[in-house]
């Protein structure tokens, strides 16, 4: 296979990836808004994205840098280089999207999941299990900071802005 094509090859597998991976986190604000008005299906609702996040998401996120290098290596790029800083900083921030997305969001997930998986208390105060709103404003500031990041990412990918 030709140096092209190898690129074009990872190329093509690196955007599916991303697709797959990030297209779906796009949809987790309806499926929690949706789950804050009928806070009977709340569980869910949490479940559903806590299993699209952990089988799909998460996986294809993971494999982004492994065609990433591919691309890097075969497109000749020099990430020293000042021409390609915008690639630097789609790597820096891929970075922290993924700190984010693995050892904060997740976590909250989870523990939203827990929190909303016991029935209430006979006779408890009515309302929202302790926690999780508190829990919920976490995730909702996550997810806006994470989504802030794919766009920039995005912009940066496909655009090369050169100054």
């Amino acid at each position: 296979m030709t140096q092209f094509g190898v690129f074009s090859l990872f190329l093509f597998l690196h955007v599916l990836a991303a697709i797959i991976a990030f297209g779906p986190t796009f949809i987790f604000p309806i499926i929690g808004g949706m789950s804050g008005k009928e806070p009977m299906h709340g569980n869910f609702g949490l479940r559903i994205t806590e299993v699209i996040e952990d089988r799909v998401v998460i996986p294809f996120a993971l494999t982004m840098p492994v065609t990433g290098v591919v691309l890097i290596a075969t497109a000749g790029f020099n990430l020293a280089d000042r021409t390609a800083w915008w690639l630097d900083i789609g790597i820096v921030l891929y970075v922290i999207a993924l700190v984010i997305a693995l050892f904060l969001q997740r976590p909250l997930l989870h523990e939203m999941v827990h929190i909303t998986s016991a029935p209430p208390p006979a006779g408890g105060p009515p309302g929202p299990p302790p926690g999780l709103l508190e829990t919920a404003a976490k995730v909702r500031r996550n997810g806006a900071v994470l989504g802030i990041l794919i766009f920039v990412i995005v912009l940066l990918m496909t655009t090369r802005p050169q100054f």
